[in-house]
């Protein structure tokens, strides 16, 4: 870790631990192996999977920031450390959808796994508590979660962004099924947070259609330290 006399916890999430730097505009994010699901009632541990987002996130991040998106991603410290820039986080979670899965199959009433005939964007309120419910940008406006433009942005970003992912991991066999996006608020800009890893995005093999994402720990399927691995492979070429 970083020198620990610069550094101080100021908070710990399911997933990751975030201090201060010696640097008030940016912060240190530590990935951890904790894993959970259904806001939390599921927990258990995934071995290395605080290595292997940190990568993969940081690789994400990397490929993002030079097709022009701005985000948080300063750059990577350690095997399970990351650099960033400090966000004044917006309480809404971006969720975009290619093809129907989890949740959205089930409300919509569709198979998974079929494909979606236009980009579906949906807004979550970040909030533990009341289960992250979904919400519309009226629901924002008028909670005051954000502002109009801060809706606009966030909206273009996560339909950029997924234009950009999903033409890179159709190179490499994957399909992008669906993703959470969080974004927030640096100097006045929207940047794009949080990270971008198997915990946060549906990963198909595009032959196979297995799964190569937490939902091998959701739903019990097993080899779920093997999935994270394998998109680390087809990133990288890092086997471990």
């Amino acid at each position: 870790m970083e020198n620990q006399k610069q550094k101080q916890p100021i908070y710990e999430g399911k997933a990751k631990q975030v201090y201060t730097t010696e640097n008030p505009n940016e912060l240190l994010v530590y990935y951890k192996d904790d894993a959970t699901a259904f806001n939390g009632v599921k927990r258990g541990t995934i071995m290395n999977k605080g290595v292997l987002n940190n990568k993969i996130s940081s690789f994400f991040f990397e490929l993002l920031t030079r097709k022009g998106i701005p985000n948080h991603f300063v750059h990577r410290v350690s095997d399970r450390e990351m650099r960033v820039k400090a966000l004044k986080i917006i309480q809404v979670e971006v969720v975009v959808r290619n093809i129907a899965a989890g949740s959205l199959a089930k409300r919509i009433g569709w198979e998974e796994g079929r494909k979606l005939p236009t980009t579906v964007l949906e807004m979550y309120y970040k909030n533990d508590e009341l289960n992250d419910p979904l919400i519309n940008d009226y629901h924002i406006k008028a909670m005051g979660l954000a502002s109009e433009d801060e809706i606009t942005r966030m909206s273009e970003y996560a339909l950029k962004i997924n234009q950009i992912l999903t033409g890179y991991l159709k190179e490499k066999n994957l399909e992008l099924i669906d993703f959470k996006l969080e974004f927030g608020l640096h100097n006045g800009q929207v940047l794009l947070g949080d990270e971008i890893s198997p915990d946060t995005c549906r990963f198909w093999d595009s032959v196979t259609k297995e799964k190569l994402d937490k939902d091998r720990f959701r739903r019990d399927l097993g080899n779920v330290e093997e999935a994270y691995y394998e998109i680390l492979y087809r990133l990288t070429g890092e086997k471990a």
